[in-house]
């Protein structure tokens, strides 16, 4: 349409300047003709042929030589102005003939001139009016917005026509198969840049799925959480061990954080590491201790996401705890024998104990120094434990261990009034004969210690499938319910007013646990307030040799 109109208004700038241009020059000679007429007709007849003439289109005017009109056609000549100084009069006067033209003060109206000077001096001079090219133009305006509303009709027409046989093919393109489409040669460039970039993006797409895989593989199998985040905290990312954790769904991803924990204090770590850069907490779920680092993701200078990492410390934390009262327990334990002691012996260097008391206070002396000596025994043996010192395994019969356990325990055991039965058959296991020992001794030794007047222990090794088994059972005291989960932890005692006065040190338990653990064997208590405990001990029975060697 643009173009249609250019050429229209081009046309038509063109059309109408050759043909004002043709009739202007058609014009200037028919005047020319018409004055040679007159001025023969003039110089034979005189004024008389001026006063017939009778045109309004022409007009005829007579000037003496010296400028004065002498007559003038469609004038008063007695009221015009000398005409001497008129540029055709002068070329006239000067050259015989003379030419000029003039506009209205309007520009609308143009008046041509032609002068020829006659015989006698005088210049007859003819002018016509005619309108400039402004005119004819404005005279043609109607035809010219016809032709015009006209060819933008058209061009509307054949644009649309022309755009949708164009856009068609393009429209109908399978962009997923760029070379497999039937269309006009100019987009052949066109399709091949598409199937270069189509190669392009798929193999980026491969890598990225690979990568993509590779990090899920990585991150579903990792136990810590790991929770990514963009810039406005939605989640892009989160883990199984995370989902686990915050007791979430799949579908929490692309859902902000919040929907997932609302702990003021993770928010606010989450904040701290968008601001700072890192932050650090600690918290506790369903009895566990997490803790959680926040690292802000950064990209060409602005802050991207972050990176959520939850570490499980449960155990890192307990065994801490444990370290320091471990650490507290030993200095007290230590430090009851030994003041003991030293109260004992400054009495005695002091002189301040009787003759026949001396006997009694190096008793006692003695006493608490074997508490030292046993107490120091079983923290080696707890030491030796926890460091994994390897210690070589044999083939072990737990019945045999049992019975010399028993045998060492029996007069122990009847001092106290109590009975310890073995029963059983033999079973053999791969383990340390010494741990062993030390396991059976310390269950059968507590069950004499927190045993009632007159009860019994029992010592069992069976078999259960393939396993090897050690039951020990008395008819105690018991175990509350709310200690259960504690005795084998270094120092914890129930009663602890009863274990001062049986001699324990508290490690008993502590040290089976650590040995079990170290056997790869399993524990399993059962107890009642007083209905007395069953501790059960199971290790994976030895296979025999001869059907080893088969």
């Amino acid at each position: 349409m643009v173009v249609a109109g250019s050429v229209l208004l081009a046309s038509l700038v063109i059309i109408m300047g050759c043909l004002y241009r043709y009739f202007s020059d058609v014009q200037g000679k028919q005047l020319e003709d018409e004055l040679s007429l007159a001025a023969i007709a003039v110089e034979k007849n005189g004024q008389k042929y001026l006063e017939e003439i009778q045109s309004s289109y022409y007009r005829l005017t007579w000037v003496a030589e010296n400028g004065d009109v002498i007559y003038d056609t469609q004038s008063d000549e007695q009221q015009m102005e000398n005409h001497g100084d008129r540029e055709e009069i002068r070329q006239a006067l000067q050259s015989a003939e003379g030419k000029s033209s003039r506009y209205s003060t309007t520009l609308l109206e143009k008046t041509l001139y032609c002068a020829r000077r006659l015989e006698d001096g005088s210049v007859l001079r003819i002018s016509v009016s005619s309108v400039t090219v402004w005119v004819l133009v404005w005279g043609m305006t109607q035809p010219i917005l016809i032709v015009l509303v006209v060819t933008l009709i058209l061009s509307g027409v054949l644009a649309s026509r022309i755009s949708r046989h164009i856009m068609e093919p393009l429209n109908s393109l399978d962009l997923e198969k760029p070379l497999e489409n039937d269309t006009y040669d100019e987009l052949a460039p066109l399709l091949n840049r598409i199937n270069k970039q189509h190669r392009q993006i798929d193999m980026q797409l491969a890598e990225l799925q690979r990568k993509n895989d590779e990090f899920a593989q990585i991150t579903r199998g990792m136990t810590e959480g790991l929770v990514l985040l963009n810039e406005n905290n939605i989640i892009l990312n989160i883990n199984p061990a995370a989902l686990k954790l915050f007791h979430a769904k799949a579908s929490c991803v692309t859902k902000d954080f919040l929907t997932v924990e609302r702990s003021h204090a993770v928010s606010h770590a989450i904040q701290e590491a968008f601001s700072g850069g890192h932050s650090e907490i600690r918290m506790e779920r369903e009895g566990k201790e997490y803790q959680l680092h926040v690292n802000r993701i950064e990209s060409n200078g602005s802050v991207i996401g972050a990176v959520v990492l939850i570490f499980d410390i449960t155990e890192a934390a307990f065994a801490e705890r444990n370290r320091r009262e471990f650490t507290a327990n030993v200095s007290h334990e230590l430090k009851t024998p030994l003041q003991s002691i030293m109260g004992s012996a400054e009495l005695m260097e002091n002189g301040l104990v009787k003759a026949e008391d001396m006997a009694r206070f190096v008793g006692h002396i003695r006493t608490e120094a074997g508490r030292l000596v046993t107490l120091i025994d079983d923290i080696i043996r707890l030491s030796r434990l926890d460091e994994g010192c390897d210690m070589p395994f044999e083939n072990v019969d737990l019945y045999e261990v049992a019975a010399d356990v028993t045998a060492g325990l029996a007069g122990t055991a009847a001092a106290k009034n109590i009975e310890i039965i073995l029963t059983g058959e033999t079973v053999k296991v791969k383990g340390v004969q010494r741990l062993l020992t030390e396991i059976v001794f310390n269950l059968c030794d507590n069950a004499i210690k927190y045993n009632k007047d007159g009860g019994t222990v029992e010592v069992s090794i069976g078999r259960q499938e393939t396993k090897a088994v050690i039951t020990v059972k008395d008819s105690g005291i018991g175990i509350p319910p709310e200690h259960q989960t504690r005795i084998f932890e270094r120092f914890y005692r129930v009663d602890k007013s009863r274990s001062k006065e049986s001699g324990g040190t508290g490690l008993g338990l502590s040290i089976v646990k650590h040995a079990v653990q170290y056997l790869n064997g399993k524990i399993d208590l059962q107890s009642r307030p007083g209905e007395g405990t069953t501790i059960q001990v199971s290790f994976q029975e030895a296979i025999d040799d001869a059907v080893q060697s088969f």
